[in-house]
């Protein structure tokens, strides 16, 4: 689900570009394993797959349309899986596991457990979507879609250590209420690993 557009389809600025990346997942670009391998989730327009396809990682998007990212079909570094996530069918990606798992805009609550499992050891989960309250702001407004105070904490937990989370209202791209949260799996993180793109 993409705030302004339709929801499934993806979302394009006003001149057909992709949409920057969340502010979120470039601050905590640097908490994912050098080299490792990406999973965007929903990827819409690959906002988040060009950003790491930039940064040198390979990545796997998963959406239910090819068209936001037909310009990177091509390049051997990426690949697209073309699924419904919400059908009701086997999770497409089999037993895949990532070091980073990226979601942004996105809430099927069937599947969390599933996105968790997808962390490899040693790797991070970046999600950050709408929550409870966003409806005084706009679309969405359906509480299917909007994540309840503390359920991306539950969600993670027992199983990824939580890197930082928030929860709250932001100014950009648009004012927004939303939930966030960096977590990773096992020992790979460092604590002393910089998380502004310093070394």
């Amino acid at each position: 689900m993409v705030e302004v557009a339709e929801r499934g389809k993806p979302s394009v600025t006003p001149r057909g570009h992709p949409e920057k990346p969340s502010d979120w997942v470039v601050r905590f670009a640097s908490a994912v394993p050098a080299g490792g391998a990406v999973l965007d989730l929903a990827c819409g327009t690959g906002r988040h797959s060009r950003f790491f396809l930039e940064r040198g990682h390979r990545v796997t998007g998963v959406d239910r349309y090819s068209a936001g990212v037909s310009d990177l079909l091509g390049r051997e570094d990426f690949s697209l899986i073309e699924a419904d996530l919400e059908s009701g069918g086997d999770w497409p990606l089999g037993a895949r596991q990532f070091a980073a798992v990226l979601v942004t805009n996105y809430l099927f609550r069937p599947i969390l457990h599933r996105i968790v499992g997808s962390v490899s050891e040693g790797g991070v989960l970046i999600y950050e979507t709408f929550a409870e309250g966003n409806a005084r702001f706009g679309r969405p407004r359906n509480p299917d879609f909007l994540l309840r105070p503390g359920e991306l904490l539950r969600a993670v937990e027992g199983t990824l250590a939580v890197i930082a989370y928030e929860h709250g209202e932001v100014a950009r791209p648009a004012p927004a209420l939303v939930q966030r949260i960096c977590a990773s799996r096992g020992s790979g993180y460092s604590a002393g690993r910089r998380l502004d793109g310093g070394s």
